[in-house]
């Protein structure tokens, strides 16, 4: 037996399996044992109250989950995008609307400036965000452009001498309530269509921007969310995102990433809901022993159980595969499909791992304020954000038939 082989065999078998190396099983469970000890306690009134808890994004940034792909120069992990999906997979098991949270500052907001901005702009902004000082947030979704984010855009963005005057409107914006950064997208060339649009870095304190709305939702209640105004905004030219009318560029890579970050989110989620399914079985009983004994009980906990590790196996390759990408890679081709495919198949099968979760606590999982239940609500969202399922399964489609 060679030394490699003496060590996979030395190795738990579920780690083998999984793919993870000593290390990345290392940072899985730091983050597992932090969000179990300083997430978990806060879910319940974050759902119940929808309500945003002030220090909490300082402290994770103290212990080092803040900027985990920034580089250490700038006070960040210098890690990669797939060391970030395992603390995000972590964060979700105990409290996945704070993971949404943290992932729309990390990923949508945080790791799009450290891919496009000037070395100036990094250096105002990614050390807040990495101390978790500056919470980042995205705005591009407007009332009339969702899935047409581009084509139907109507925020606009005109040059006045050093600045750029913004006017629109954004919605569903996650932590747009509470964030001190937005990183939005304009038009700055209405003629040009879609390519006529750039991003801006968006402080909260600029004039003419307000939250017109914090909106109260079904699930993932607690991560803010709301509508955004820019009336006569004024944003330094210095904060524009590279040149003007490039911002497509950063919009189509990016959604890439955050596709390939939502499914970690998707298997934290099912995980959890297959220990509280394998937890209540054991413990409840009905005509004399627990239902864990009756196989219809063990039918539902099996399909779980190959859903959760299904998702593992997908979620992980594709974070690897996006994790080794360049520069300007995403947005096309065979990423562009793999991280289509790859959240498509874990929102889905998330519901079908929380369908069954509910199934087995029976009335106890259609109580609002079971865990089971918070979870279960936390579907559909996550088959909306990001391109909805019909959207991933025409980039899927367009890649295969593309000659």
């Amino acid at each position: 037996m060679s030394e490699s082989d003496l060590f996979t065999a030395q190795r738990p078998t579920a780690q083998v399996f999984s793919g993870l190396s000593d290390d990345e099983m290392e940072m899985l469970s730091q983050a597992d044992r932090f969000a179990k000890a300083e997430l978990y306690p806060l879910s319940q009134r974050m759902d119940d109250e929808e309500w945003w808890p002030p220090s909490i994004l300082p402290k994770i940034g103290a212990n080092g989950y803040c900027g985990i792909t920034a580089p250490e120069s700038l006070g960040g992990a210098g890690l990669d995008l797939f060391t970030s999906g395992l603390v995000l997979q972590a964060f979700a098991r105990w409290n996945h609307a704070l993971a949404l949270s943290w992932v729309a500052h990390e990923n949508l907001c945080l790791h799009n400036v450290l891919r496009n901005a000037s070395e100036e702009q990094k250096a105002r902004y990614v050390p807040g965000m990495c101390r978790g000082e500056l919470l980042g947030a995205l705005g591009l979704t407007e009332p009339g452009a969702g899935s047409d984010a581009l084509g139907a855009m109507r925020t606009t963005a005109v040059r006045d001498g050093d600045h750029y005057v913004l006017n629109g409107t954004k919605v569903y914006i996650t932590n747009g309530p509470v964030a001190d950064v937005l990183l939005v997208y304009a038009k700055t060339d209405k003629d040009l269509g879609s390519r006529g649009i750039s991003a801006f870095l968006v402080d909260k304190e600029a004039p003419g921007f307000r939250v017109a709305q914090k909106l109260v939702k079904m699930g993932f209640r607690g991560s803010q969310t709301g509508e955004l105004v820019f009336d006569n905004c004024r944003v330094p030219v210095a904060n524009r995102i590279g040149e003007e009318n490039t911002g497509v560029k950063v919009v189509m890579s990016g959604l890439d990433l955050e596709r390939s970050m939502i499914a970690p989110l998707c298997l934290g989620i099912a995980e959890r809901a297959l220990e509280l399914s394998i937890e209540y079985a054991r413990t409840r009983r009905q005509f004399g022993q627990p239902i864990s004994s009756f196989q219809m009980i063990q039918d539902k906990i099996a399909t779980m159980y190959v859903g959760v590790e299904s998702m593992r196996l997908f979620t992980y390759q594709t974070l690897r595969a996006v994790s080794a990408l360049h520069d300007g890679d995403a947005g096309r081709g065979e990423i562009h499909k793999l991280t289509a495919a790859s959240v498509m198949f874990a929102a889905n099968t998330m519901n079908t791992v929380l369908d069954e979760a509910v199934q087995i606590h029976g009335g106890a999982g259609y109580i609002w304020e079971s865990e089971i239940n918070r979870l279960y609500r936390s579907i559909k969202l996550l088959e909306i954000g990001a391109g909805t399922t019909e959207v991933r399964k025409l980039i899927i489609a367009g890649e295969l038939l593309r000659s």
